[in-house]
């Protein structure tokens, strides 16, 4: 195991498309790194990512988390993402923060965003890992978790104001997040390219994201080395102490079967 020497650890950010700020931390380690990926309005200071964190740190293992456009400490407001413009924000940090093959650790959101990025730079990928994988969640909130009011409004006024179930500040659903997540939808597919271990967890009581998108995504992805753990009092944030025990003895099992270098 040799450490990248020329990575050093930092925190800070880092400027694309010549304009806009996205904040980093990572540290120097072996490969393959971590790159994680956060849920929808979650900051690369979540519980979740923290302890992945630390727990790379600890072991010496290469480790980046940062914020999507819009979100925590990067510029921008979170109205004007796209489920294409983060996975460019992810393909933007695996291209000019990493180097080396990387897995993608994706909460929510951040599941069908690595799911993404993997497809678009498959040679740069060991292994993925999800928690609670929103997979085309937009398609969800549109035809399921939305009414008919809702859904008149979002025609009507381009957003709908919704709560948040965490107990954060109400934050909008756009018209542009759901069409133009049309581009990017995986499930429809016969197929997802996906050539590396792909494991996911989920909870059993997740209210955001049924626990059955996880089956379908693992019936769906091409590889074989797919593993599914169900918990069956877990909620969509499975961030409690035995949810997190949970996660990090699952990414020690799958980094364990992967080359280090």
């Amino acid at each position: 195991m040799t450490p990248t020497d020329h990575v050093q650890s930092a925190a800070g950010t880092i400027v694309k498309d010549d304009v806009i700020r996205l904040a980093y931390t990572r540290a120097p380690g072996f490969r393959p790194g971590v790159l994680f990926l956060g849920g929808f309005h979650s900051t690369m200071e979540g519980v979740k990512a923290r302890a992945l964190d630390s727990h790379c740190r600890a072991r010496g293992r290469a480790f980046l988390r940062f914020d999507y456009f819009g979100h925590g400490l990067s510029d921008g407001n979170a109205e004007g993402g796209t489920i294409g413009r983060w996975t460019s924000d992810a393909l933007f940090m695996l291209d000019n923060l990493t180097d080396g093959p990387q897995i993608l650790v994706g909460s929510s959101l951040g599941g069908w965003i690595a799911l993404l990025t993997a497809m678009a730079r498959p040679d740069r990928i060991a292994a993925i890992l999800c928690i609670s994988a929103a997979v085309d969640f937009t398609e969800h909130v549109h035809d399921v978790l939305f009414d008919d009011e809702a859904r008149l409004e979002l025609e009507r006024e381009g957003r709908v104001l919704v709560p948040d179930c965490h107990g954060g500040a109400p934050f909008a659903i756009t018209k542009n997040l759901i069409t133009e997540a049309r581009q990017h939808l995986l499930l429809p597919r016969r197929s997802i390219n996906i050539n590396v271990p792909v494991w996911l967890i989920h909870g059993q009581q997740d209210q955001d994201i049924p626990w059955e998108t996880s089956l379908k995504l693992a019936e769906k992805v091409a590889v074989d080395d797919v593993e599914v753990g169900l918990i069956k009092d877990g909620e969509h944030e499975l961030s409690r102490p035995r949810d997190i025990e949970r996660l990090l003895q699952t990414f020690d099992r799958l980094a364990a079967n992967l080359q280090e270098t």
